[in-house]
């Protein structure tokens, strides 16, 4: 797990941004083409609005994303496919694009999804967290045990108040009950994943997710272990030290990365280390250059 700490929301987009086109340049260099996950949702606008401006050849990108409500016209704002097609597949001409679609016969299209999933792996997986520590729509407490790629899911009373807080829905009543969502084990076949989670209203998600086992109650978890975790936070962690109550010291040292595809200021890295009576960020312990 490596964590890259940002001043702000705008930074961590580009700095996630950037990270993506390198890893999806990579898998183009290595086999000629690459396959990308995307998450949706207000927290990933600033990674969109940077990545697209990228140099990509996304002509040999292929897309999948994790999810979309059962039952939600392409057309409302909170459809996932319509806030993809608004941010992301109509900026970049992609060499295909499977949408999650929550319309008409679900069982038959997460079919068709599973199996163009299944046909190759998936170069790099972006996996935001949500409030309630959800990974995609999968809700505490997750089902860890499933191998299936896409499954139905019910959505709790949590993740239903993030959305209507976000503006995407007038009421908790209007939340769709149900979404198809890519499962956790799914996620994990990605061969990087990049986590991106600003803002203070997830800080304790963030806080539960770096600091408690992993456990199905705290779904995002999961991604702990996965062995190429990159999860660039925004410099609102500081607000973690407020939330440690038992942790008498809290503080970070990191220094600037300068990896491929990276600007001279880029992201800043370092290692989180997990101390009885601290939390800390270790420069002289970041894994690579």
């Amino acid at each position: 797990m490596t964590i890259h700490v940002a001043k702000n929301a705008k930074e961590l987009g580009s700095l996630a941004a950037l990270r993506i086109a390198c890893l999806l340049r990579e898998a183009i260099a290595e086999k000629g083409s690459a396959r990308l996950l995307v998450s949706t949702g207000a927290s990933q606008f600033e990674t969109f609005s940077h990545l697209i401006r990228e140099s990509v050849d996304w002509s040999k990108v292929e897309m999948f994303h994790l999810d979309e409500y059962i039952g939600l016209s392409e057309k409302h704002k909170a459809s996932f496919r319509g806030y993809l097609k608004k941010r992301f597949t109509s900026k970049v001409n992609l060499k295909a694009v499977y949408f999650v679609n929550g319309e008409g016969d679900v069982n038959a299209n997460i079919a068709e999804l599973n199996r163009e999933f299944a046909k190759a792996p998936i170069d790099v997986g972006v996996i935001g967290i949500g409030e309630n520590g959800h990974v995609a729509f999968n809700d505490p407490p997750a089902d860890f045990k499933t191998k299936k790629t896409y499954i139905v899911v019910k959505l709790d009373k949590k993740c239903k108040q993030q959305q209507v807080r976000e503006g995407w829905f007038e009421n908790e009543a209007a939340v769709p009950p149900q979404a198809v969502t890519m499962t956790p084990n799914a996620i994990l076949k990605c061969r990087h994943i990049i986590s991106c989670v600003p803002h203070k209203v997830k800080a304790e998600a963030v806080l539960n997710v770096l600091t408690k086992k992993v456990d199905a109650k705290v779904p995002a978890s999961i991604l702990k272990t996965h062995p190429d975790w990159h999860d660039p936070l925004a410099t609102y962690l500081k607000a973690l030290g407020s939330l440690l109550s038992a942790v008498r010291h809290w503080s970070y040292t990191c220094r600037r990365y300068h990896g491929s595809g990276s600007a001279g200021d880029g992201s800043t890295g370092g290692t989180l280390v997990l101390w009885p009576d601290h939390t800390e960020f270790r420069q002289d312990l970041h894994p690579g250059p």
